[in-house]
């Protein structure tokens, strides 16, 4: 291929990369739950763990038996001692 052919290719595949990234921009952005709907959102039987103690527990137990450490985000050895 010519150098100009190659050229133009390339022209035309950077246009059609920028107007597939553009594509998906929205210009007018609204939040998908109003203020007034958020206190729906904060009460409590919407919370996925209820007993926080005892989710933490089953976390340590967790981490202890996989041998993964700070994969949930707390501290510890695999051995469970800590």
């Amino acid at each position: 291929m010519s150098k100009i052919i190659k050229l133009i290719l390339l022209r035309i595949l950077l246009c059609c990369c920028v107007v597939s990234v553009t594509g998906c921009a929205s210009i007018n952005i609204e939040p998908w739950v109003k203020p007034y709907e958020r206190q729906n959102l904060a009460d409590p039987i919407m919370s996925n763990n209820r007993h926080p103690i005892a989710n933490m527990h089953i976390a340590h137990v967790y981490e202890a038996r996989e041998s993964s450490r700070g994969a949930e985000g707390t501290g510890g050895g695999g051995c469970g001692c800590n």
